[in-house]
């Protein structure tokens, strides 16, 4: 491609000069040549080859990885064959199934096309609905009576959801390792603007602040907004007015504050932190790099990490976003389909940002609205466990109970106005397995907790003990196996291990009362709130 150029724009890239007008140029790969230099250039690359080749990077081989993840099948497949008996083998078999279907959907394009087709609910979803009723016929096939199965069918639902998560969340999340391992530096460094939507954190902002400046990134732009603290947040930001740009406006939530923070942006990339979050100082480096993946990446979530774990409440807490990242978050990184970019730390490309529109303040959740609106766009969202982010957990149940309960009565709340990304399959893999599974994780999941919770002991009381301990043996044992893959993906502290049975006894039945309420509140239509725990500036 040969064109004339305007001389005061553009210089060839070989010799750093300016292409004169009268003078003859060629484009190649972004950058501009003279004609002459780019021939010279190109002799150059033809004789030393080896030269012009990205090195490619090897990841370091972690066996006690590999040990895991062996350990994790090996224990499955086995305790369910041996333990349970083929018929239980069969339930199982159809989650693994499952799992083959959508790790071979997973070598095609991640984004969604958006062609219209039938509408109808997911092959997972049907599977979700209609494994009990399965395995109800096949444990009658086994002569018990209606009396004695119920215990049996609602453990085997929950072993069988167990089992395809397992088989499916595993590998994908040691591919997502592994790419993001051998994923290359930084290759050119856009613009970054980072917003602080705040309200009434005068005890964490100062921490904030400091933690972004120091964060090593060439192109950045800091925007802080206050979002009519009454307390003294806003004087404590202007301390830094110098180095940031402080913004403030009349209190309207933190959908608002991000909208308006947004309209002051100059970067090409929108980074939105927690006035409580304390981000890492290569986090902006790597979290940038998502976006050089693929030209649909819209979002990149980063990696959550609770810096506050220091009783046993704080602990489950770090130990759940441990798993739900290194383990759950992982595995929709590789279908391309995270469905929740944090609000502690994630980033945007602002484009597409801008294009589906601004935060709505129809839920209470904006961060978990706005990246389901990517997704339903036909975008990516992905995931950068090196862009690591420190937030402040709730240290008592009651500060607990008031940040879950605003997060799972939103997340009621966009599960209903994203409804129709249950039937749609233009919509992908937000069709095809991301929305069914936070369907199951927020409706299904805690329905099963206590049904099974019941069925147990009704088991037990029916002579029927030696089957229920033995599932609820298998349960935990894969639990605390998924749980040290986790840590040692992370590289955290392996001490939490000790924490993992609470998330299957203790802190889970807390979780799953507090998301039943949600449904509940959601059914009756009650009016949602915001709450928030408070901050102890740690």
């Amino acid at each position: 491609m040969s064109i004339f150029l305007n001389p005061n724009l553009i210089k060839c890239t070989t010799c750093d000069k300016e292409i004169k007008l009268e003078e003859k140029s060629i484009r190649h790969e972004s950058y501009w040549h003279h004609a002459s230099c780019y021939k010279i250039n190109s002799k150059q690359e033809q004789r030393k080859p080896s030269e012009n080749k990205e090195k490619k990077i090897k990841p370091k081989k972690d066996p006690i990885m590999f040990v895991l993840v062996g350990l994790i099948f090996v224990f499955l497949i086995g305790s369910v064959y041996f333990i349970l008996g083929p018929i239980s083998m069969v339930a199982m078999g159809l989650g693994g199934g499952l799992t083959v279907y959508h790790m071979i959907g997973a070598t095609g394009k991640l984004y969604s096309r958006n062609k219209p087709g039938v509408r109808a609910p997911s092959v997972f979803l049907l599977f979700l609905l209609g494994s009990p009723f399965v395995i109800g016929a096949m444990i009658a096939y086994e002569g018990y009576s209606l009396l004695e199965s119920p215990t049996r069918i609602i453990l085997l639902w929950a072993m069988t959801i167990s089992f395809w998560s397992t088989m499916l969340f595993v590998p994908m999340a040691a591919l997502s390792k592994y790419r993001e391992d051998i994923q290359p530096d930084v290759k050119s460094y856009p613009k970054v603007s980072v917003i602080i939507p705040a309200y009434n954190e005068e005890k964490v902002i100062a921490n904030t602040i400091e933690a972004l400046l120091e964060t090593k990134y060439p192109k950045k732009e800091i925007i802080f907004v206050d979002d009519g603290s009454k307390d003294n947040t806003l004087n404590i930001a202007t301390r830094y007015k110098d180095k940031i740009k402080v913004l403030s406006k009349e209190n309207g939530g933190k959908a608002t504050a991000l909208n308006y923070g947004i309209q002051y942006t100059t970067g090409e990339i929108i980074v939105i932190v927690d006035a409580d979050t304390i981000i890492g100082r290569q986090s902006l480096k790597e979290i940038v790099k998502g976006f050089e993946v693929n030209d649909h990446v819209a979002a990149v979530a980063g990696n959550i990490k609770v810096r506050n774990a220091s009783n046993w409440i704080t602990k489950c807490q770090a130990l759940e976003y441990i798993t739900g990242i290194q383990i759950v978050r992982r595995a929709f990184d590789v279908f391309g389909s995270i469905t929740i970019v944090p609000g502690a730390l994630g980033a945007f490309k602002k484009s597409y940002l801008i294009e589906a529109g601004a935060y709505g303040k129809d839920t209470i959740v904006e961060d978990f609205d706005q990246t389901i609106k990517l997704l339903k766009a036909g975008l990516i969202t992905q995931g950068s466990s090196k862009a690591t982010a420190y937030t402040e957990a709730p240290n008592t149940i009651r500060d607990f109970v008031a940040q879950r309960k605003r997060w799972y009565r939103g997340n009621m709340q966009v599960l209903k106005r994203h409804a129709d990304g249950l039937t749609n399959p233009r919509y992908g893999y937000l069709q095809k397995l991301s929305l069914p599974y936070l369907f199951l994780g927020m409706v299904i999941t805690p329905i099963i907790g206590f049904t099974a919770t019941i069925n147990a002991i009704l088991g037990v009381i029916m002579g029927d003990g030696w089957y229920v301990l033995q599932v609820l043996l298998i349960f935990t044992t894969v639990h605390y196996l998924m749980t040290a893959l986790a840590l040692r993906i992370d590289g955290e502290d392996q001490k939490l291990l000790w924490h993992a049975g609470y998330l299957v006894f203790g802190f889970k039945q807390i979780v799953d009362i507090l998301l039943l309420k949600a449904i509940i509140e959601q059914l009756r239509n009650t009016k949602a709130t915001w709450t928030s725990a408070k901050r102890i500036g740690v």
